[in-house]
């Protein structure tokens, strides 16, 4: 019997949302809960799991296609009711099948074989979606629907194969190694991932990989590169070792906004257009905090953690928020309210290949400076691979936005939506500076701090931001913070 599966609503409230690739095809024997798609909505890539144990008998959707909630997507070809099941264990091979290579490991320790199908028979549940039902047995291993030819012998070893070589790139019909992201941002440029090698680990084709195929200067690729080839007659240049290199006329390009990249714009033209924004700046002497980052990274207490600046900043932020709540706090439009928020949940905006995203450190002040840098490593790791849960891309109730890493002195950021501050950190850079009364070279950093105002007045933001200088010029200063001595001194 035929089952559709329809576009479920990934728990964000959201109407639609975007198909990035297919791991699967027509003809191809899914388990219950193995990833069948990698879809995109407003906050992330999440991987879909099959919600039946069948035979995928038709996508109705292509990657790069924006499903509508409530669509079907799948249609699914069950065993049904009616047919016997009583010979399946004679017919059962001895040996069980084994899966393709570019089966996931976690989907393959998720997939159980399903329960007999009926009528009255209750539909599995999602992963993550609730509790499924209970099942038994050996796990179900996915195998392919495909008898157009055996499996081809292994070709025998040329003298020239005793030196280690690249990874081969995937056999005809195997998914490319990589990322969601990756697999999206090489739709979007036209690169096929099927001709390129990965230089990752184990082989893992990464976004270097598939921007340098469209440049034309990836080396050791599988073949000739075929995106980005300048065209028969078109104006070339010669580089130092004497290569002729065609360089094509840019045309125009035309980038559909969707996904998180259209949540982020509406989100910032709705923030610019309904908080009124201000800003203040300070540049302030960091040294100190520098000289406590260098001896943190020598302990071997910590050799498994990274403590970073951004970490440093964070914790200094945490603190300064005690004493200036009204910061972390909220403009509630329909009743005229200031809610100010009891816990600190920490935004930072991450910037990717999707575009911008900002996933949250919940109950960011009660977290020590270990704990805040491991939490930022974690979150770091997760929005480069495009893995970071929907849940930890929503609820922040302050930002911290860190422009500096790419040599930014300073800014005015946009607020978050629903959140009533937001600071930008710019570069740290040694310049001449007044130290003890003498003319001294410092590290000096820019810190940048918009509000809305009409949560917080001038005067608050400029002793928050205040406050947050002292002590990233004096870290000694957090310890009497921690102490509970009241209102802490800013000047020497």
């Amino acid at each position: 019997m035929l089952k559709e599966f329809k576009l479920p609503d990934l728990g964000e409230g959201l109407t639609e949302s975007e198909i990035v690739s297919w791991r699967v095809a027509a003809g191809d024997h899914v388990a219950l809960n193995q990833i069948i798609a990698d879809v995109e909505t407003a906050k992330a890539v999440v991987e879909l799991p099959s919600p039946f144990d069948g035979i995928v008998q038709r996508l109705h959707a292509e990657a790069g296609d924006t499903v509508e909630v409530g669509s079907c997507i799948v249609t699914f070809e069950l065993e049904g009711p009616g047919e016997d099941d009583s010979a399946a264990p004679s017919e059962a091979p001895a040996q069980p099948q084994a899966a393709v290579p570019d089966a996931e490991p976690a989907a393959e320790a998720a997939a159980e074989p399903a329960a007999e199908p009926g009528e009255n028979a209750p539909e599995p549940n999602l992963v993550g979606y609730g509790a499924g039902p209970e099942r038994s047995g050996r796990p179900a291993r996915r195998k392919r629907i495909d008898a157009e030819q055996p499996p081809a012998a292994a070709p025998t070893p040329s003298p020239a194969a005793a030196t280690p070589a690249a990874p081969a790139p995937p056999r005809s019909g195997e998914r490319p190694r990589s990322t969601p992201p990756v697999r999206h941002l090489a739709d979007q440029l036209g690169v096929d991932l099927t001709l390129l090698t990965g230089t990752g680990m184990d082989g893992l084709i990464t976004r270097d990989d598939v921007l340098a195929a469209v440049d034309g200067t990836r080396a050791g690729a599988s073949g000739p590169a075929t995106v980005g080839r300048p065209a028969p007659g078109t104006v070339s240049h010669w580089d130092a070792a004497g290569t002729s290199t065609a360089l094509a006329p840019a045309a125009e390009r035309r980038i559909p906004v969707k996904g998180v990249r259209k949540h982020t714009a509406a989100a910032m033209v709705r923030s610019a257009f309904t908080a009124p924004h201000a800003s203040v700046f300070l540049t302030v002497d960091v040294t100190p905090t520098m000289d406590l980052l260098a001896r943190l990274s020598e302990r071997r207490d910590l050799a498994g953690t990274r403590v970073t600046l951004l970490a440093l900043v964070a914790r200094a932020f945490v603190i300064a928020l005690r004493e200036h709540p009204e910061l972390n706090s909220r403009w509630d439009e329909e009743r005229q309210e200031i809610v100010t928020f009891g816990s600190v949940h920490l935004g930072i905006a991450a910037a990717t290949d999707r575009g911008l995203v900002v996933p949250t450190i919940r109950d960011a002040q009660a977290q020590t400076l270990i704990q805040l840098a491991e939490s930022l490593g974690e979150l770091t790791r997760d929005a480069r691979a495009g893995t970071t849960p929907p849940e930890r891309l929503t609820g922040s109730t302050i930002t911290i936005s860190n422009p500096g890493v790419f040599g930014i002195d300073s800014g005015t950021p946009i607020l978050n939506p629903g959140e009533a501050a937001i600071l930008a950190l710019g570069a740290v850079q040694n310049r001449p500076w007044e130290f003890h009364g003498e003319l001294a070279l410092r590290r000096v950093m820019t810190l940048s701090l918009s509000f809305d105002h009409r949560v917080v007045d001038g005067a608050e933001a400029s002793q928050f931001l205040a406050l947050l200088g002292a002590l990233l010029s004096d870290p000694a200063l957090a310890m009497l913070h921690d102490a509970g001595t009241g209102p802490l001194p800013l000047g020497g």
